[in-house]
């Protein structure tokens, strides 16, 4: 290489024995931290999938709020722990329809009833591959001039690959996994969603349950004790505080008997109805910094999300990328006081 002299000689000799328990004492660490991250989730395959940007995709997590926007297409890229083998990859892409504003009528977030939706969700974890497809409905009752109750169901499609040859040393210690060393299998499971939620144009309070049977109906191989039921709390709320200022702040909620509960919200500020800037801290986990872009038909928002001193996780950053496509309506408000983002 040029501009660079090998070593030689005795020089070159302790050149290699000062590198090399360096290469040695990386790979310990790496190992380490591996296993400790195996060790923090079940080995039987159940990874919890995090999206910094939660208030982008509420439909996704409750069924009932499938359409609450308007028609859309979403997706979001997230790159967790960047730079290190075998951490999670996760990609998103939806689509809802909200059967109001395909008719054209002049308020369809108020005065609309049904809206359907269809969840795509890629993930890659260490040997775990999962594939997610969610067919959502969505029916809202007008309580007052200004508030929806809105009730939703899904039906989850799930495929799961283990790949055995890329099993860590816990999983591969494992009663279940360890007969899958060496090849690989699939599961595929059916389940579903509920949901209802309390919205107006400034907040929203909502409750969701997924996995509602457990993951009992089950195909293929068998590597998996089930799928626990998520209990989910989303709430929101946004405020103009002038033509070119405004704020919102969202909270989350999920439970499952075999994970800690996941509590995180976050705080954004919106400019000229253009961009936003915004922090969102998930407890005893990670911290991120937000911003985006709001064009007239589709919003794009990027996350740079980095863990807590306590968290015990590795040491790499996390990236996430999210656009929303409206299908029919402009990114423009409708009245003075309103806030184009959640």
């Amino acid at each position: 290489m040029k501009g660079f002299t090998k070593p030689t000689g005795q020089q070159g000799r302790r050149f290699e024995l000062a590198t090399y328990p360096n290469i040695i004492m990386n790979k310990i660490v790496m190992s380490m931290l591996l296993l400790m991250l195996a060790s923090a989730t079940s080995v039987k395959g159940q990874s919890r999938k995090y999206i910094s940007q939660f208030s982008f995709f509420q439909s996704y997590y409750n069924p009932g709020l499938t359409g609450y926007e308007g028609s859309t297409l979403r997706g979001f890229v997230r790159n967790q722990w960047s730079g290190f083998e075998g951490a999670p990859k996760t990609m998103f892409f939806s689509g809802e329809l909200d059967f109001a504003e395909m008719k054209g009528d002049a308020d369809p977030a108020l005065m609309g009833k049904n809206a359907i939706g269809l969840n795509l969700l890629f993930d890659k974890y260490g040997a775990f591959n999962e594939t997610g497809l969610v067919v959502s409905y969505a029916s809202r009752v007008r309580l007052t001039e200004k508030h929806n109750l809105r009730l939703g169901a899904g039906v989850s499609y799930t495929n799961v690959r283990l790949d055995g040859t890329a099993m860590t040393v816990e999983q591969q210690s494992d009663d279940v996994l360890s007969h899958y060393i060496g090849g690989f299998s699939d599961m595929q499971i059916v389940d579903f969603n509920l949901g209802l939620a309390l919205t107006h144009s400034n907040y929203y309070l909502s409750y969701a349950m997924h996995q509602v049977n457990g993951g009992r109906i089950s195909s293929g191989d068998d590597f998996m004790e089930g799928r626990p039921v998520n209990y989910i709390v989303q709430a929101g709320y946004r405020e103009a505080l002038g033509h070119h200022l405004a704020v919102s702040t969202n909270f989350f909620f999920r439970s499952q008997k075999d994970l800690p509960d996941n509590v995180e919200f976050n705080v954004k500020a919106l400019f000229m109805d253009r961009f936003w800037i915004g922090a969102g801290h998930r407890i005893d986990y990670a911290n991120n910094l937000q911003a985006g872009l709001i064009f007239d038909k589709f919003k794009m928002g990027y996350v740079y999300e980095f863990p807590t001193n306590g968290s015990y996780l590795l040491p790499g950053n996390t990236q996430e990328f999210m656009l929303v496509f409206n299908l029919f309506r402009k990114n423009e408000r409708r009245q003075p006081d309103e806030v184009l983002i959640w």
